[in-house]
């Protein structure tokens, strides 16, 4: 790609020397005798490089040089002057310049700033485009499905974005809490900073307490340097803290003191930091009732609970089951170097009929895992795990009042209408998987109305 240089000056002679010098080096050049013609030449080329002279006829190069960084940020200018001046040398310098040269006495350095700033530009464009695919891919349009449920969550996280309220995330595991808290910060006023991502229920409290806050080079044994905790390095930019419930009581009472005064103290340290981030919080737990129950500080719960958008689960969005495999069949079928595959009526059927426990991020694999062992062109429920393809049939068998099964069945019942329907409160109130519960729902056909 060649790369355009504008030289902007009211001298001809020395303007056209210049430019023959620059085309040597191949670059493409475009000329202007004033600032007038030369914005003009900006607006209708995408210039790289402008070399520009700070006195010409119709006003001043270094005043004009806030003009071009206000519209065309990515563009990089060298000031030309007559005679080398320190205060419009220092001006220049605070307006966005590249650099500050005299004619004649620095001409010899013209080339290789020329290359440097090119250089700066190229790099500048390169992390313009990443930045922007990283923002198509957490964009909300990316989030798969047209359900009512899922398509009500996006309204909301939409509406939440341009603020900068604390966001809680909560929704079974699997349904996609991290999309939608990157899809957030990405449509907020701080994209294009940083998201800080950190899994509270993956290290001990000494660790988390660490990664979370930063520490002091002695603090504790192995602590051989000073290291930034997430809160530092969110600064500016948005933290989202998952599985936020598993956080341990005296490490809230910190996050909470954080979030009331920008404040925080690396462990080991004694002298405050401040950090200005915006806070997105993800959980599978029921928050009111852990606080409740002690399990969880209020006061922490309430700080976070500004605006809470509950996650669909699969179960909820069953006609979102087809786009979501369509959608991971054609993904998974281009990883493996295969043609996208049909997908067979019956392959289908068993994955809507599915109570989904693992919810999207199971679907996910399991559509991997089919690819993978598809032999011909069109997936069928032969390839699908043992489970999905032999689920259990609700039961319509009358019951023994006295049996085993009547008595669980009861207590299942009895359970959930203790926890309002809750599914996650109930299998942890009886001490089974989640898997496992819904399992047995669907074998004693007890309905899921309040899922």
């Amino acid at each position: 790609m060649t790369h355009k240089i504008l030289i902007i000056d009211d001298e001809e002679k020395l303007r056209s020397l210049l430019a023959r010098i620059i085309k040597s080096e191949g670059f493409e050049v475009i000329e202007a005798k004033d600032l007038k013609s030369g914005f003009k030449k900006l607006e209708q080329t995408d210039i790289d490089v402008v070399l520009c002279d700070v006195k010409l006829p119709d006003g001043n190069g270094v005043d004009f040089l806030q003009n071009i960084k206000g519209s065309f940020p990515l563009t990089e200018v060298i000031l030309l002057t007559a005679f080398g001046n320190i205060p419009d040398g220092v001006q220049a310098m605070k307006n966005g310049a590249f650099d500050y040269i005299v004619k004649g006495d620095d001409n010899d350095k013209i080339i290789p700033l020329l290359y440097k700033a090119v250089e700066k530009v190229h790099l500048q464009k390169k992390v313009q485009q990443l930045e922007k695919r990283i923002s198509d891919k957490y964009s909300f349009s990316t989030i798969i499905g047209k359900s009512k449920g899922i398509e009500q969550v996006i309204d909301l996280a939409q509406k939440v974005a341009k603020t900068d309220s604390t966001v809680l995330l909560t929704g079974e595991t699997g349904t996609g809490k991290e999309v939608f808290a990157q899809a957030i910060h990405e449509n907020s006023n701080r994209a294009g900073k940083s998201f800080v991502a950190l899994n509270c229920s993956t290290f001990s409290k000494e660790i988390l307490e660490s990664e979370l806050f930063g520490h002091k080079q002695g603090a504790f044994t192995g602590a051989l340097k000073d290291k930034k905790g997430f809160i530092e390095e969110a600064n500016g930019g948005t933290l989202f803290l998952d599985e936020i419930g598993e956080m341990p009581i005296d490490l809230q009472a910190k996050l909470l003191r954080v979030l009331e005064t920008s404040e925080y103290i690396p462990v080991g340290d004694t002298t405050p930091k401040k950090s200005n981030f915006r806070l997105i919080a993800a959980t599978n737990r029921d928050l009111k009732t852990e606080s409740d129950e002690h399990r969880f500080r209020s006061d922490l719960y309430f700080r976070l609970n500004i605006f809470e958008i509950k996650l669909p689960s699969l179960r909820e969005r069953i006609k979102d089951i087809s786009v979501l495999t369509h959608h991971f069949v054609k993904q998974f079928s281009e990883k493996t170097n295969k043609k996208t595959l049909h997908i067979a009526d019956d392959f289908l059927q068993k994955l809507e009929n599915y109570s989904w426990p693992g919810n999207i991020r199971e679907l996910k694999n399991i559509i991997e895992r089919s690819v993978i062992l598809s032999n011909g062109n069109t997936l069928t429920s032969d390839v699908l795990p043992y489970e999905i393809q032999h689920q259990t049939e609700k039961s319509t068998k009358p019951m023994s009042a006295f049996s085993m099964q009547s008595i669980e069945k009861l207590h299942i019942q009895k359970v959930l209408n203790y926890t309002k329907g809750n599914k996650a409160e109930t299998a942890r109130l009886l001490e089974i998987g989640i898997a496992t519960l819904y399992r047995k729902l669907e074998e004693y056909g007890i309905e899921n109305s309040k899922i």
